[in-house]
């Protein structure tokens, strides 16, 4: 932050949310390394076609690096143009090749195939951190397949289900997300250099696919001035739902640390502030900001695809702007986001005795479903049971409420009907929670497995 200037407004992707490696995809000066690419890649193409000179084309490669931010900046004051504020800054330093830059191009050539080689290499980062993150979900589902613990559904306890199925659930959605980023991926192009209107009509028959093979981008087939703006709708969508992905998890499990669950906490630094005014909380703060994050990330998608459906004609320029600002900042934005998960799921803090301690006090409640069950199938009917059940229930849960402990085998056995039922051995044994998770341990293992990418 040495380098800031504090009297102006300082973006907070430029030095609080986001990697340095993000930051430097999206920089102004990898922008311009990027354009100098694709000018000395359409020289090159045009060479061999004898439009470019070999001491043209030398010339222009020998001065691609040498790039002078502050005069491109100084000359764009003048032109009101930022393509052509850098042609002219490259041509003043390539003194020779310098007449034949940008050659048959209009701006959007340079620009649109320059977005999305920068968009390829974020897509690149946020695809290894995707992978990892996968990789450290696996390592807990599998740490915790067989731990039991209480369900919630509405927000009130439920049926018993496991640590690491609860952990699987988020886990397969990441899994999903990964496969949509290689259709991603596989599908995204460039505009490729095919002029002002997108008919090629400025270039020798070639050029397109010469210049993309040198850079390394599948070019459209079809464009007009611009390549259609649906495939960056495509990407913010994908980055949107990883965002969401792990904002579910996030706010869950904020719910989880809250004081009177209690089972689960995001790691906190042990001089790690949680409050200005009360010194002992602990706040979610990490898992606050990734549901920030996400909310932010989803907010702009409606404006990617507003650049598709409101470009008029061959183009209009009513996207510019908005995309300067959305595409970097959805990249780092998330990027953000899979940082601080990463960290949350390394150190993820499971409270194994409040885990225990809630599946003791509301778990048997569940059990009552496997007693309707087995008491039908000894005879009984079936809506009585469910009666006779919800009566004990409500009086039960009425007596957690005032602090007392859950003691709703005992009243349902001491029951008439119920004690005729069954021996007191076998109405325990269906109250073993631990057999009443289904196959959620052998389903979260199986998840686990698919996540090792």
């Amino acid at each position: 932050m040495s380098d800031m200037n504090f009297d102006i407004y300082n973006s907070v992707f430029s030095y609080r949310y986001g990697s340095c490696e993000m930051r430097k995809v999206f920089g102004e000066r990898h922008k311009y390394e990027i354009w100098r690419k694709i000018w000395v890649a359409l020289a090159k193409a045009q060479n061999k076609d004898g439009l470019v000179s070999k001491k043209e084309l030398d010339d222009l490669i020998k001065h691609q690096n040498k790039i002078n931010i502050e005069r491109i900046y100084e000359i764009e004051k003048e032109t009101k143009h930022d393509v052509v504020a850098a042609i002219r800054e490259f041509a003043e330093v390539a003194k020779i090749g310098g007449g034949k830059i940008h050659l048959g191009a209009t701006s959007m050539d340079i620009n649109d195939n320059g977005d999305v080689l920068k968009m390829k290499e974020a897509l690149d980062l946020i695809e290894n951190k995707l992978k990892n993150l996968m990789k450290l979900f696996a390592k807990q589902i599998v740490k915790y397949a067989d731990t039991p613990c209480i369900g919630y559904t509405h927000l009130q306890t439920a049926e018993p289900t496991t640590i690491g199925y609860r952990l699987a659930n988020y886990a397969q959605d990441l899994m999903d997300d990964y496969k949509y980023c290689q259709f991603i991926k596989d599908n995204i192009k460039g505009k490729g250099m095919k002029g002002a209107v997108g008919t090629g009509a400025s270039y020798t028959k070639g050029i397109d696919e010469a210049v993309m093979k040198t850079l390394g981008l599948k070019s459209a087939l079809i464009s007009n001035q611009i390549i259609s703006r649906q495939m960056e709708y495509w990407v913010l969508t994908w980055l949107s739902s990883i965002g969401n992905t792990l904002a579910k998890f996030s706010a869950d499990l904020r719910i989880l640390q809250s004081t009177n669950i209690g089972e689960w906490s995001e790691p906190f630094a042990e001089k790690q502030v949680g409050s200005s005014a009360m010194p002992f909380k602990r706040n979610p703060i990490n898992s606050e900001k990734i549901c920030s994050l996400s909310r932010y990330i989803t907010k702009l998608v409606p404006t990617a695809i507003e650049n598709q459906a409101l470009s008029y004609l061959e183009r209009t320029l009513d996207d510019s702007a908005n995309r300067r600002i959305i595409i970097p900042e959805v990249f780092l934005a998330l990027d953000e986001i899979m940082i601080t998960e990463t960290k949350i799921i390394e150190g993820l803090v499971i409270n194994k005795e409040r885990v225990e301690r809630n599946l003791i006090q509301y778990a048997p409640f569940a059990a009552t479903e496997k007693v309707i069950l087995e008491s039908v199938k000894r005879g009984a009917n079936r809506q009585e049971m469910h009666e006779l059940i919800r009566e004990i229930s409500m009086r039960v849960w009425s007596e957690i409420q005032l602090g007392e402990k859950n003691n709703m085998q005992e009243l349902l056995y001491q029951n008439k009907v119920i004690n005729k039922l069954f021996t007191q051995k076998e109405f325990e044994k269906l109250f073993d929670v631990t057999k009443h998770v289904g196959e959620a341990p052998e389903r979260a293992r199986r998840c686990a497995k698919m996540l090792v990418i």
